[in-house]
Order: C-alpha cells, then sequence, then structure tokens
C-alpha cells in the first residue's frame, strides 16, 4: 500500500513537472506568434520610419520629407512592393525576440521577485523585459541590418537613383552596396563585404535602444493592468462582471507601446542611421553618432521620425499584446483543464490504494 502510494506520488509530481515545462514552452510560442503577427501588421508603417530617419545618409536633403511626402515617394517610385521591402527578415527577427520577451519575462519575473523581493513590482517588470529582449537581440540585431537596408533601397530602379554628396553620397550605379534580391542575398552579401561586424552593425546602440524599450514597455503595461484592477474594484460593483483579457492587452499593449516607444526615439535614430550607412562610414560610433546628430540637427534631428514610430508601435504593441493573450487565455485554459483531469485521477488512485491493498 505504502509503494503504491509513493508512485501515485511520483507520478503526480512528474506531471507536475512536464506541465510547468510545457506551460513555459507555450509562452515562447505564443511571444514568437505575437511578435511576427504584428511585425507583419505594421512593417509598411516602419518601412516609412526607415526611410524618413535615414534621409540625411541617403540624400543628404536640407529639407526632410515629411510621413505625407514620404508615403507619396515611396509609393510612386516602389508601389505597394516599396512598403514591404524587407518583411522576411522583419518577421524572423521578431519571431526571436517576441519568444525570448514573453517567454523568458515569466520565470524570470518569478526568479527576481523569490529571490531579490527589493526588487519585486515595476522594478522587476522592467529587469524581466530587459532581459528577454536582450537575448532576442542575437537573432534580432542581423534580422533588422539586413530588414533596414532593403527597406531604404526600394525597387531596383530607385535604389540605382540615388544619389548623395559630400562623402556620404555618390553617382548613380555606385551605391553604398549593391541591391538585395531577397533575405538570403542580403545576408551573404554583408557578410561577404563586411563580415560579422557588418552583420551586427549597431549592436550596441540597438541595446542601449531596446533593452530600455523592453523594461519600459513591460513595466507600463504591468502599471496600468494594476491601475485597470485597482478602478474594476473600486467603480465596477458586480462579482459576475468580466473584462475580456484580449481586449484589455489590445488597449494597454498600444498604451504601453507608444508611451516606450517616444521616449526611447532618440536610441532608435542613433542605431537606424549606424546601420543604415554600410561601409561609407559617416559616424565612427555611438557616441560619434549622438555627437554629430545633436551637432547638424539638434533635438529635432534627435526626434525624427518620433510621429511614424509611435504610429508603428501603439498598434504592433497593442496586436502583439492582443494576440499573447488571447493565445494564454484559450489555449493554456485547455492545458490547466488537462492537468487538474490528472490531478483528480491521481487522487482517486490514491484513494483506492488500500483497497487495492486489501485485495
Amino acid at each position: 500500500m505504502a509503494t503504491q502510494s509513493s508512485n501515485s506520488s511520483e507520478r503526480h509530481a512528474l506531471s507536475d513537472t512536464n506541465h510547468k515545462h510545457f506551460f513555459v514552452m507555450k509562452e515562447f510560442l505564443w511571444g514568437a506568434i505575437a511578435g511576427a503577427f504584428g511585425e507583419g501588421m505594421m512593417h509598411p508603417v516602419d518601412t516609412v520610419k526607415t526611410r524618413i530617419q535615414s534621409q540625411a545618409i541617403l540624400s543628404a536633403s536640407q529639407k526632410p520629407k515629411s510621413i505625407l511626402q514620404m508615403v507619396r515617394a515611396v509609393w510612386v517610385a516602389d508601389g505597394l512592393r516599396g512598403f514591404y521591402r524587407g518583411i522576411a527578415p522583419g518577421v524572423t527577427g521578431s519571431l526571436a525576440t517576441g519568444a525570448t520577451y514573453f517567454g523568458v519575462i515569466e520565470s524570470t519575473k518569478k526568479w527576481i521577485e523569490e529571490s531579490h523581493p527589493n526588487l519585486e513590482g515595476h522594478w522587476a517588470h522592467f529587469i524581466a523585459g530587459a532581459v528577454g529582449d536582450t537575448l532576442g537581440s542575437v537573432v534580432y540585431v542581423p534580422c533588422e541590418v539586413m530588414k533596414q537596408r532593403m527597406q531604404v533601397q526600394g525597387t531596383v530602379a530607385s535604389w540605382s537613383s540615388v544619389v548623395m554628396k559630400d562623402n556620404i553620397a555618390m553617382k548613380p550605379g555606385s551605391q553604398m552596396y549593391g541591391y538585395y534580391t531577397g533575405m538570403f542575398h542580403a545576408g551573404c552579401s554583408i557578410w561577404k563585404e563586411q563580415g560579422l561586424r557588418g552583420l551586427y552593425a549597431g549592436y550596441w546602440s540597438t541595446l542601449a535602444r531596446d533593452v530600455p524599450f523592453a523594461g519600459l514597455m513591460v513595466m507600463f503595461y504591468e502599471g496600468l493592468k494594476d491601475l485597470t484592477e485597482y478602478g474594476k474594484q473600486k467603480y465596477i460593483r458586480d462579482p459576475n462582471f468580466h473584462f475580456n483579457s484580449s481586449v484589455e492587452g489590445l488597449v494597454l499593449g498600444g498604451l504601453a507601446g507608444g508611451m516606450s516607444a517616444y521616449l526611447t526615439t532618440p536610441l532608435d535614430v542613433i542605431k537606424t542611421r549606424l546601420q543604415v550607412q554600410g561601409s561609407t562610414l559617416r559616424y565612427k560610433g555611438w557616441l560619434d553618432a549622438i555627437h554629430s546628430v545633436w551637432r547638424a540637427e539638434g533635438a529635432k534631428g534627435m526626434f525624427r521620425g518620433s510621429v511614424p514610430r509611435i504610429t508603428w508601435y501603439v498598434p504592433a504593441s497593442a496586436l502583439t499584446f492582443m494576440a499573447v493573450e488571447f493565445l494564454r487565455e484559450h489555449f493554456n485554459e485547455g492545458l490547466s483543464n488537462d492537468n487538474t483531469r490528472e490531478v483528480a485521477s491521481v487522487s482517486v488512485e490514491k484513494k483506492g490504494s488500500p483497497l487495492q491493498g486489501a485485495a
């Protein structure tokens, strides 16, 4: 009888361990799906943002185009295809960051809250988001370099017509780098011309942008969730009231993404300039880029592209958090039900042990 009870407990413990491991893997999967979904939906806006931020390098223009002028320019020169240049590396990078961001974030938050209780609350959320995004940067940054170079190129005809000046621009037909026909071609070409350094161009500036952005976004999101929960408890007396978690993720995710995007726009400008410049080096490094942009363009230059950046991140973050909350609510619920049935089965087996032993 004791042996049967012991075996039952072991099976239960093993089942519980497998469930926890499976749940973490689900978080990686949900994050990857949600990240790719958000990037795919908002890629055209990101293309416009990248083009606006890259104007100083590509055309040395004294009068940068506005958002509407850039949209019109892309449409006239490249058509609909121009807005979706670089979508393959963009989605690939978002798969990686989405997986690590949402997959690592939960376990990191729990680890911080349990091991370092003094960091409980919003600081735990900030660190968790930063850690998750940092891990994803290993895949994300090379994809981002390929994506942005393909975005600024447009079609073959428009890239061939780019004219640069003052050591920044070149004659038509002699660009910073050749035209990329696709993601694989872009990766191979960058590796051949610049090696690993080219694929990871602007890596530290990317971390300098994304680590605070990721930390701020999850901190804002969790803070807004706490505020929403407080509001529901204070103003909604109906105990049966249920607010759809997907809608909550849509609204709160959009707000969190928008606020974080604006605050980190200067870091995004520096990262984009470093990654787009190619082998024709205008900026020697991160600090030199900050100094050069500030000296030549001032605060306006540091926040260039902030409107399309926010326009991209509000819906992209909203869609991403909505997708994650939807997947958690509908699929993790089924997983929990399966686990509950398994626990009940083990409980029945335990209760039946004395009879089985007597038999």
